[in-house]
């Protein structure tokens, strides 16, 4: 299951470094080549959702190997695509692996033993964070060293090996699952509200943020999203229980996790610029890509390590602490880096700062999702939080572009100083508002069907 989640995290962001590579190699534009960030990004905030929903219903085993292999099948495509717009197809259908993440929650909350139930979560949840790190790594290396046919093909094997070991993954309990009909209109209402305001939101700095097409795209997918929600209320067999996610603590939880994705995806794309800004700009360091993904190495083994242990601390200071405390450790930290981001030394402590509190954060979500919520309905619940956390990354990271963007001009290509200290603070804003949200969670989960640890099927 971390393999399957890493493979997914580092499809994320490994292609970011070869936009210039893959314009020159498929002979398109920049903009063209956009598309490949969003068609991807769209797929999956689509069906995270659906696929988690279908893993309640027939067996969430079932589904993840499927998902892994339909991933591998994208990413062979995407190695294969002499053309950009079937690199975009290709992309698409990489997207089914978004729902790897529900699907691994679920089997976690039904197969683990309580007591290492919050670790393993945290582990996978960390994995998703640091993922995207670690693509900006691996897509540089490749980038400098092979072919960007390799950023997809290390995609492929990564899933196709993690889609064998999950056939080693503990049988589907039927008595875990959700039984019903494949809410179809409510997917094509999803589909149609999703897919609107995400693609405004990644054409921005193409299109700006005032031009009618963004406006009215958004608009157009805030009302179908609308409609979709009172389609799901009157359905007897909804993809998406909406009475679920108004409980006060997924409601909560939701919307930390969405300004926390903001703040977070934030810090990947502006720590990097500054990294491989050359010296001349006056706040660059002049580093490769592959140095760039060393100066964020700290930060990643911070990150997974806080996860991993996210679990125990939320067991000793109960699940609201360790929150507030991860986000506003992250605010602080990103404070700091609005003051001084001039030294190496300096971005990459910050950095580990910054990452080690949103891995205490957003490790702790999912455990408060699967425990606040029936075993049978896991895989929609936290498959909507990670769509949330998709749409809060992509807002986060098209306001830093577009603040960025703001300070060039034809004599400037380069972004100012002074636009990278206010992207900085805008991040800690979003994260002491994630803090200010996790206070909203109550202090006990609300009723449950039955017990959680009457649910759990232990090993012999």
């Amino acid at each position: 299951m971390a393999a399957a989640a890493a493979a997914f995290s580092i499809a994320q962001t490994a292609v970011v470094p070869g936009v210039g590579v893959l314009t020159d190699a498929l002979g398109t534009t920049a903009a063209n080549v956009t598309w490949v960030f969003s068609a991807y990004l769209v797929a999956a905030a689509i069906l995270t959702p659906v696929i988690g929903r279908l893993g309640d219903m027939y067996g969430r085993r079932r589904l993840l190997v499927i998902a892994l292999t339909v991933f591998a099948a994208g990413s062979v495509l995407s190695a294969l695509a002499s053309d950009i717009w079937l690199l975009v197809a290709a992309r698409t259908v990489q997207g089914a692996g978004g729902g790897i993440f529900p699907l691994c929650f679920g089997i976690i909350g039904e197969a683990f033993p309580e007591r290492r139930r919050p670790g393993a979560v945290g582990l996978i949840a960390a994995i998703a964070g640091i993922g995207a790190g670690a693509g900006l790594l691996a897509g540089g290396l490749l980038l400098d060293h092979a072919s960007w046919r390799w950023i997809f093909w290390l995609g492929a094997l990564m899933s196709a090996g993690a889609a064998a070991g999950s056939l080693r993954l503990p049988p589907d309990s039927a008595s875990s699952r959700s039984p019903g009909r494949v809410d179809v209109p409510g997917a094509l209402l999803l589909s149609a509200g999703l897919t609107a305001p995400l693609i405004a939101l990644t054409q921005t700095s193409v299109w700006g943020w005032g031009s009618p097409r963004t406006l009215g795209l958004m608009a157009a997918g805030l009302a179908v999203l609308a409609l979709f929600a009172l389609f799901e209320l009157r359905t007897a067999d909804p993809l998406v229980d909406i009475r679920l996610l108004v409980r006060p603590i997924v409601a909560a939880t939701n919307l930390a996790t969405l300004l926390v994705g903001c703040c977070m995806f934030g810090a990947f794309v502006l720590v990097p610029q500054i990294a491989q800004a050359p010296r001349s700009a006056g706040y660059g360091f002049g580093l490769d890509a592959t140095g760039t993904g060393l100066l964020l190495l700290p930060a990643s083994l911070a990150m997974l390590i806080t996860g991993s242990y996210a679990g125990r601390i939320s067991g000793w200071l109960g699940r609201r602490a360790p929150l507030m405390a991860g986000f506003l450790t992250a605010a602080g930290g990103l404070a700091l880096l609005a003051v001084d981001h001039g030294e190496r030394v300096v971005v990459a402590v910050l950095t580990t700062v910054v990452f080690t509190g949103v891995g205490l954060g957003m490790s702790v979500v999912p455990t408060i999702i699967i425990e606040d919520v029936p075993a049978r309905t896991t895989g929609q619940a936290t498959g909507v939080n990670a769509l949330v956390r998709s749409v809060g990354a992509a807002l986060g990271s098209q306001v830093v572009a577009a603040l960025l963007a703001s300070s060039t001009n034809a004599g400037r290509p380069l972004p100012t100083d002074s636009a990278f200290t206010r992207a900085f603070w805008i991040a800690a804003g979003a994260a002491v508002c994630a803090s200010c949200a996790a206070v909203l969670i109550p202090r006990d989960g609300g009723p449950q069907e039955e017990p959680r640890r009457s649910r759990l099927r232990r090993p012999p």
